[in-house]
């Protein structure tokens, strides 16, 4: 069975325009509650990035965001100034710094997190978790064929496993692991196989 061209760009414009209500109209305004316009979605995806691993480096936040080194550790002195991260230089090596989250960067989590479950609660209650979980699979399943007809798929992370999914979408359904992750393997010498 093949979706005729109209079906699947109307699937792809209403994928867009829930993708932007959840980023720009649910998140940001979420976060604006919490943070004011002390923090961005970036920077909240990188607390969470720490908050949810190991303690990171400069070299894995570039990768994680998918920036360069200098921009990277801009996004990290700013919210080591704004009291939300913990950067902690290597005795061995004075160029590699560890992160972790202070105190007030995981009641700035856990408060988001809040909001976040409460207006969950509100925008979903008309659905039942049978209608959700479907929903998502079937978004998961569109997002492994996007990925995988894309030119370079061994190369995108889609952040899923880090940032609000407990699950990796590239590992858990797609049977292999994403830059991300191949990258942090490779740093602590592990294999990147799940």
């Amino acid at each position: 069975m093949t979706a005729k061209p109209t079906a699947a760009k109307d699937f792809v414009g209403s994928a867009h325009v829930f993708a932007t209500a959840v980023r720009d109209v649910m998140e940001e305004k979420l976060l604006h509650e919490v943070a004011g316009k002390q923090a961005s979605l970036p920077q909240l995806k990188l607390l969470t990035l720490v908050a949810r691993t190991d303690a990171h480096t400069i070299g894995d936040v570039a990768a994680f965001l998918g920036v360069s080194k200098a921009a990277a550790g801009q996004t990290v002195e700013k919210l080591v100034r704004r009291r939300w991260l913990r950067r902690t230089v290597e005795k061995t090596d004075r160029r590699a710094a560890k992160l972790s989250l202070t105190e007030s960067g995981r009641r700035l989590l856990a408060a988001y997190e809040s909001i976040r479950n409460q207006k969950l609660a509100k925008v979903f209650r008309g659905f039942s978790d049978k209608e959700l979980h479907h929903m998502a699979d079937l978004l998961d399943r569109v997002s492994t064929e996007i990925v995988n007809h894309s030119a370079k798929p061994e190369e995108i992370c889609l952040q899923c496993g880090i940032y609000f999914r407990e699950r990796c979408l590239l590992r858990n359904v797609m049977g292999r692991t994403c830059f991300y992750q191949k990258h942090r393997d490779l740093r602590e010498g592990r294999d990147s196989h799940p």
